[in-house]
């Protein structure tokens, strides 16, 4: 069978242009077996407060000798500033309290070991249990793949028997459609434009922070605001 397939590195607490494309894909692979990149959206997010958009950042040490998967958390204080942060910003949300107890458990009663460990965690459960997302997942350690950096990423679309390859705008900066075709993989180019806007704290409206921001303020509603507007 065909498969729409997506391979993204694993982001904290991401926006929703992340879930968008997994909902879009049948199978969306952790690409954590490259390397990591410090303070980009692997380890940080952005949220609303009154002052404009603040960042939330896990503390990743400073060694950029690492893969992602390779990643510990360096202690977990981080963990308790963030949620008192959260909360401090959007308990006033129409439906913080319909997510509360969940984010509260992966702050306050939970120490992670590693950034993949977290980011996973999250992602899926946001994807499964409050947008009703029903995309399989995997990991990229689980696959043999070789090669330079196209390459590499070719050979773990062979091996996740993917048709169509789903990646963001920004993949058509470095994507050589010529060497996926003759791989006999379509590549789709995901498109951000469109999102409509919804009630949001502290204006002017921001699309490009975390999903927790749609969460809290649309709750069951979020898949609309993701992908459902366009259906």
């Amino acid at each position: 069978m065909p498969l729409k397939v997506a391979i993204l590195q694993s982001n904290y607490i991401p926006w929703k242009g992340y879930f968008d494309i997994i909902h879009d894909v049948d199978y969306f692979v952790f690409y954590e077996t490259v390397q990591y990149t410090k303070n980009d959206w692997r380890n940080r997010n952005k949220i609303k407060t009154p002052q404009g958009t603040y960042w939330l950042t896990v503390p990743t040490g400073t060694d950029l000798g690492r893969q992602i998967y390779e990643v510990k958390i360096a202690d977990a204080h981080w963990q308790k500033k963030h949620w008192k942060t959260i909360a401090q910003y959007y308990s006033k949300a129409p439906y913080f309290s319909r997510y509360q107890d969940f984010f509260k458990s992966v702050f306050l009663e939970n120490k992670w070991e590693t950034l993949s460990e977290l980011n996973q965690f999250l992602i899926k459960s946001i994807a499964r249990d409050f947008l009703g997302i029903t995309t399989q997942f995997g990991d990229s350690r689980e696959y043999i793949h070789v090669g330079d950096k196209q390459e590499r990423l070719i050979n773990l679309l062979k091996a996740t028997d993917a048709s169509t390859y789903v990646t963001g705008p920004a993949g058509k900066a470095y994507i050589d459609d010529a060497k996926f075709r003759a791989a006999k993989i379509d590549v789709v180019y995901k498109s951000y434009a469109g999102y409509p806007e919804y009630p949001q704290f502290h204006p002017p409206f921001d699309h490009f922070v975390s999903i927790i921001d749609l969460l809290f303020h649309v709750g069951p509603d979020s898949a609309y605001f993701v992908w459902g507007w366009r259906e």
